[in-house]
């Protein structure tokens, strides 16, 4: 028999819903009918079902099939056994899809580090106050005569038992204490936006006020901000907070970036449905219509974009070309390996450089500027910043040019929160710029003929090579350049920083897997600034098939090798 769980959000937005209701009955794909249980929740991570969904249920996607649908108070467990049994009677019978409702709650949030009370107050002070259905339904067995106070208490002491002797013998086994990036549990949003205010009287900013700052100078310039996609008021990481709610009145919110000033532009932010393919879609129509507004899509975690891969290939990365129609969407996908498995690590960059239009064996002619007929002549800009003011440069850059291309974005998520990700605010006043790379300004420059390797990298491994070079007391001896944007390549740039170091091995390090990330793409883009008269060294994660491991302890070791083999001066001597 073919049971599918699902939740509510990902019923009513994900696409392939629907269209495997339609292979439901074919006869080369049918299961011969499908038990579809939907674990109604009543929010998808953050999203309340008034932005999820515009029918009244989640299950009403499964009428395109005529299939019938149970609705079902899951705090009732007669009622839930009885719809189950029901479901499984017709599927058997009719050998068709059947769809049971369970109308429930969470009890707590998506996940460890969600804190519900910052977007759905009302509704998780009314579930705080509600039983659970095991002591409802025990109480109701006991009203009746069913079972008695002892014999429950007895059935639960003996299902504690198990498993409290389960968690005894777990300690003999090794645990490894994962630390995830966020600080958990937040008690509100007070420590939040007093850890903002004490950044803006010290004149630095994380990478939530950096955004916050570019998104409030274009409005202030009048410019119309919007930001779409899952979960983007609060952030998937809980770094954002662009709207706050009332916690005690429904429906009841203020977004502050809204009355910066009374002649600003508006500033719009929403959370999606639970959908890539069909959102993307309509914030590219929304970027083409309205040119002259900053329009953003966030992924939930960059590997997600997986699913609107359609939009991406044959409308965002070609769009130019085919229709002479510029577009500046910007898509922000957060990327990075911090262990957390394979679909929640990767934004697959690879992917978004295997389309970039420019040439990697062309030597260009770079004149004053030359920076800008690159972006003009590219299909798209791919950046990794590693800093929270290029970030609000690239940003602030995307709608000021002249001219519109679709920005790329390969966006942090422990980066968020490090303490050595900070940015000053002189880094952003008037003069300053978007930097397409940012050269070492450490020791090295001292004297650059005595330095013995040049690390290029992008993106959040940049911290954990600093890290390493200093922990190795070789701040003299390594070089490590940030290449910010990707696409157009910075080739002057890029040159100008292996001519100075004349004596050093060349070196592209990447957190990520050697047949994935940028090595592809920018081994033979610095190669050509030599001439192909230097090696340009691999040091990274070996190929692999899967973007990530899930296993922590085997993440670590694979960053250790790595940066081992970035800081071994001997590591490719000999070698051709």
């Amino acid at each position: 028999m073919s049971i599918l769980l699902h939740g509510d959000a990902a019923f009513a937005g994900q696409g392939i819903v629907y269209e495997t209701f339609h292979l439901s009955d074919l006869p080369s794909y049918t299961t011969h009918g499908t038990i579809h249980v939907v674990v109604n929740n009543q929010i998808g991570f953050t999203t309340d079902p008034r932005m999820a969904r515009s029918s009244p249920y989640p299950t009403d996607v499964a009428r395109v099939v005529n299939a019938p649908i149970f609705h079902v108070n899951a705090d009732d467990p007669e009622a839930v056994m009885y719809v189950c049994k029901v479901a499984a009677e017709w599927r058997n019978t009719f050998h068709k899809d059947v769809v049971v409702d369970l109308v429930c709650y969470r009890r707590n949030g998506h996940n460890e580090m969600d804190e519900p009370m910052f977007t759905q107050p009302l509704m998780y002070k009314k579930i705080k106050k509600q039983k659970g259905v095991l002591k409802m339904y025990a109480e109701k067995l006991i009203a009746e005569g069913v079972i008695t106070l002892q014999e429950y208490q007895e059935e639960v002491a003996k299902y504690d038992k198990i498993c409290e002797d389960a968690y005894s013998r777990s300690k003999d086994e090794k645990i490894l204490h994962i630390k995830h990036w966020l600080d958990s549990p937040w008690p509100g949003l007070t420590r939040i936006l007093k850890s903002r205010a004490n950044m803006v009287s010290q004149r630095v900013c994380d990478w939530a006020l950096g955004e916050y700052m570019a998104f409030g100078s274009l409005l202030q310039d009048g410019i119309h901000v919007r930001l779409s996609g899952q979960d983007v008021e609060r952030g998937t990481f809980s770094h954002r907070h662009h709207v706050l709610h009332d916690q005690n009145v429904d429906k009841r919110i203020c977004i502050p970036m809204n009355h910066i000033s009374t002649s600003q532009a508006p500033y719009t932010v929403c959370n999606s449905s639970l959908s890539e393919y069909g959102v993307l879609g309509f914030e590219l129509g929304f970027a083409m219509a309205s040119p002259n507004a900053l329009v953003l899509w966030e992924a939930q975690f960059g590997d997600f974009h997986n699913t609107a891969q359609c939009i991406i290939d044959q409308f965002i990365s070609p769009g130019q070309a085919k229709w002479v129609r510029q577009n500046g969407i910007v898509l922000l996908l957060p990327h990075g390996m911090e262990g957390m498995g394979p679909e929640h690590s990767s934004a697959r960059p690879e992917r978004f450089l295997q389309m970039c239009n420019d040439d990697p064996d062309a030597s260009p002619i770079v004149t004053e500027d030359f920076a800008v007929h690159q972006l003009f002549d590219c299909n798209w800009i791919v950046v990794n910043c590693s800093t929270p003011s290029n970030y609000f440069h690239v940003l602030r850059r995307q709608i000021l040019l002249p001219f519109r291309k679709p920005l790329i974005v390969f966006t942090p998520k422990s980066l968020l929160r490090h303490p050595e990700a900070k940015s000053s605010f002189d880094d952003m006043l008037p003069g300053t710029h978007f930097k397409r790379i940012i050269p070492d300004d450490g020791p090295t420059t001292v004297d650059p003929q005595k330095v013995k390797r040049v690390v290029f990298c992008t993106g959040k491994v940049y911290y954990e090579l600093i890290r390493e070079r200093k922990n190795r007391g070789m701040d003299d001896a390594v070089a490590v350049v940030r290449i910010e944007q990707l696409s157009p390549f910075p080739f002057d740039l890029v040159k100008a920083e292996i001519d100075q170091y004349i004596n050093a091995d060349l070196v592209w390090c990447q957190e990520e897997h050697k047949n994935q990330g940028y090595y592809d793409y920018v081994k033979p883009r610095i190669s050509n600034t030599t001439q192909h008269r230097r090696p340009v060294w691999y040091v990274g994660r070996e190929p692999a098939a899967a973007p990530a491991t899930g296993n922590k302890h085997t993440h670590l070791v694979e960053l250790q090798h790595f940066l081992d083999t970035a800081f071994d001066l001997e590591a490719f001597s000999g070698r051709q």
